[in-house]
């Protein structure tokens, strides 16, 4: 029988001082245990020892010029992580924290996330430790198309789907898929994410933070209640942030918060749509800083802050991994808070994770309630795989139904005797279920 600290152990042998992929490995794994303790099929074909694995890492080397015709070498990396259900689908990362260790605990996250979507698509991420803040247009520009030379040996319609992530949006993509149909002289659905005009899908920007919201209704109904006057933190203010923000208003929540990396804006008043539109185009269009929303509505700056400090309902941390600590779920508790759901990739500490679901508040993981994005990405592929574009209306009432129904897959295998409902025991069993049957299916290796 699995002993949870052995396989742990084995884990950070294979893949020492990688603490992110190990904390990964260990939430999904503690709840896992105990579920396929009757079940010795998985222990006999050696399932959790294989999913630990990735089916290969590709790292390769990116070379570009800036503005001032200085070279720069920067590394990147494939993490191709399981294709049992379908092609590998993950985001791709461009920010300077990027490595082997961080790409192994997203593409393992992403291959649960990817499952509990029930679209056929395996688990993949990639990027690049190049940073893309304070780099012109042209810069980008040179580094995007100096990565998909190399990258586009390993992607394709059928074989590996990227997507956008961290410091990749719209923009990026749009680099990247242009150099990707000129190498190889295809118009395919191989990039998701892509600009409306050439084959993306409507309402893909706002799905991450749609589909949040859309989990947190999902949520609140199994108590007959709702988001109308909730107080609702976010943290980032990328698109999963923003467009959390945009559905939480039209759903009646008022929003106080949004942050970057040099602090939080705290709006006692609430965002509204005048408001919403000013960040919108800050972040989408000028790439300035959250600070300048304090500026122009003259309200509070925190500074090198978070804004788990600030009382509230329900808090939505959207901006990276570990960015919510036990102190600051501590403070988030006493402060009232009754609902946090994940928009980022585990962005709760284990400890702060651990004491959540403790405690008497609703907790969602990121695999269920971060789903949104990869699941209108799913869409994205049929769409190009059919040559046609659905209504931004179609896609919508799609992404709502498989938020629905990975909630309901959450509530099947973690609701209690008692009603009450384990959502990171529920996510966790109901992807590996998904996972580990079909990787069965195959034959035993």
């Amino acid at each position: 029988m699995y002993d949870l600290e052995r396989v742990l152990q084995t884990v950070k042998k294979h893949n020492a001082g990688e603490k992110e992929f190990h904390q990964a490995v260990r939430e999904v794994y503690e709840d896992i245990l105990p579920y396929i303790a009757d079940k010795p099929r998985y222990e006999k074909a050696a399932i959790l020892e294989r999913l630990t694995e990735p089916d290969r890492i590709i790292r390769f080397r990116v070379t570009w010029m800036d503005d001032n015709k200085k070279i720069h070498v920067n590394r990147a990396w494939r993490v191709q992580f399981n294709n049992s259900i379908g092609p590998y689908k993950g985001g791709l990362r461009f920010h300077p924290s990027v490595n082997a260790g961080i790409l192994k605990f997203l593409g393992f996250e992403q291959t649960f996330k990817n499952a509990l979507t029930s679209l056929p698509i395996g688990g993949a991420k990639g990027g690049s430790d190049f940073n893309p803040k304070g780099k012109s247009d042209s810069e980008i520009f040179r580094f995007c198309h100096s990565l998909m030379d190399e990258l586009q040996r390993y992607i394709g319609e059928d074989t590996d789907i990227p997507a956008g992530d961290i410091g990749v949006g719209k923009r990026e993509i749009s680099y990247l898929f242009g150099q990707y149909k000129k190498l190889t002289n295809r118009f395919t659905g191989t990039i998701t994410g892509k600009d409306i005009n050439f084959g993306g899908s409507l309402i893909r920007t706002e799905a991450t933070g749609y589909g949040l919201i859309y989990f947190v209704q999902n949520m609140l109904e199994e108590f007959d209640d709702d988001l109308e006057e909730k107080e609702v933190s976010i943290s980032g203010s990328g698109n999963v942030a923003l467009y959390a923000c945009q559905k939480a208003m039209d759903l009646g929540a008022k929003v106080v918060t949004l942050s970057d990396s040099d602090g939080t804006i705290y709006d006692k008043e609430g965002i509204d749509r005048e408001k919403f539109e000013f960040v919108k185009e800050l972040k989408e269009v000028k790439y300035g800083r959250i600070k300048e929303y304090a500026d122009e509505f003259s309200c509070e700056y925190l500074e090198g802050e978070t804004p788990w400090s600030i009382p509230c309902d329900i808090a939505l941390p959207c901006a990276t991994q570990n960015e919510v600590d036990l102190s600051s779920a501590k403070t988030l508790l006493k402060n009232g808070l009754m609902l946090l759901a994940e928009g980022a990739n585990m962005p709760c500490s284990a400890d702060a994770t651990r004491l959540l679901r403790d405690s008497d508040v609703l907790y969602a993981p990121g695999k269920a309630s971060n789903a949104g994005g990869v699941a209108v990405s799913g869409l994205e592929i049929s769409q190009n795989e059919l040559r046609m574009s659905w209504s931004a209306e179609e896609v919508n009432d799609r992404l709502q139904s498989i938020m629905k129904e990975i909630h309901k897959k959450c509530k099947e295998h973690g609701e209690d005797d008692d009603g009450n409902i384990d959502y990171m025991k529920g996510a966790n069993i109901a992807g590996f279920k998904k996972v580990a049957d079909a990787m069965l299916a195959f034959g035993p290796v």
